[in-house]
């Protein structure tokens, strides 16, 4: 099970500029790669939209050894419903937290050399002011769930994550690997709300294993989204992935990790690229012009 290891989360942007902005010049990530896609995924990873789309990886690092970010622009959509199933990516990073300070984005303290910032679009980013570890900065993604006994068998027993601490009936810490990013599962007592702009986190395991855990989730009666399937992306790897749901019905893609480390080398031109798409994506001076506005999901 150890083979299996945390990559990204996906984010729904509506404003690639401003989210460029919070992602580089804030947090101090860098752009890993940029593509763009004629219609929608058949795994939906864009969401449940069939038109022109874009995917931006944002990291510290190669996704090799890195939780990174996957920034998903669905052109002509310009906001999306925040719920209550993401709760916040924490970091450590100081350089981070000056960042912010320097360029004014706003920061809220909320503990000891803790600091809330939010991306555009509202995502929660819990920063830690401390300085950035030489490995991966990134510590954990929080999910919001409704029992937690559940969603914690389902996450163990099921996808054979590791538990490394409990607080009581509030939170579960877990984990593939004490090197990666965790995942914390926490309780708020009532329904999970995705919201139109709800994710999706993304786990690598060997290729031989995805038909497997198909199989595991159909015997445990489980919410299978997308059934095994092949996935192209232009002049680059096709990946095999599985979409599967927790009882929150929270989003989780696992990717086949062998192709999966050839599709996501960086790539040097990812910076070009994605000011490329920007600097040709007129939608925004089309909306103003005829006096409209973007489609809010």
């Amino acid at each position: 099970m150890n083979l299996r290891r945390a990559l990204h989360f996906v984010f729904k942007v509506g404003d690639r500029s401003k989210t460029a902005t919070f992602y580089r010049d804030v947090l101090g990530m860098k752009i890993l790669r940029h593509e763009e896609f004629e219609e929608g995924c058949k795994a939906t990873c864009n969401g449940p939209y069939d038109g022109k789309w874009s995917k931006t990886m944002v990291g510290f690092g190669p996704e090799d050894d890195h939780f990174v970010a996957e920034l998903t622009y669905n052109y002509g959509v310009g906001e999306y419903r925040l719920g209550n199933d993401f709760l916040g990516l924490t970091l450590q990073s100081s350089q981070a937290v000056s960042n912010a300070k320097r360029l004014g984005w706003p920061l809220t303290e909320v503990g000891k050399a803790l600091y809330l910032a939010e991306a555009p679009g509202g995502y929660r980013f819990y920063l830690v002011d401390k300085e950035q570890p030489p490995n991966d900065p990134v510590q954990k993604v929080c999910l919001a769930v409704s029992d937690l006994q559940k969603s914690t068998h389902y996450w163990s027993s099921l996808l054979g994550m590791k538990v490394i601490e409990r607080h009581e009936e509030k939170t579960v810490l877990m984990g593939f690997a004490d090197t990666q990013c965790k995942l914390e599962l926490h309780n708020i007592g009532g329904t999970v709300d995705h919201g139109t702009a709800f994710g999706r986190i993304a786990f690598s395991c060997p290729r031989e294993q995805l038909a497997d855990l198909e199989a595991l989730m159909t015997k445990e009666n489980q919410k299978i989204l997308t059934p095994l399937v092949s996935l192209d992306t232009p002049g680059k790897a096709t990946v095999e992935v599985v979409i599967l749901a927790d009882p929150d019905a929270h989003e989780i893609c696992f990717v086949g990790d062998e192709a999966f480390r050839q599709l996501s080398q960086m790539d040097p031109s990812g910076n070009a690229l994605l000011a490329k798409a920007m600097a040709e994506d007129k939608s925004d001076d089309w909306f103003a012009k005829h006096n409209k506005q973007k489609a809010s999901a």
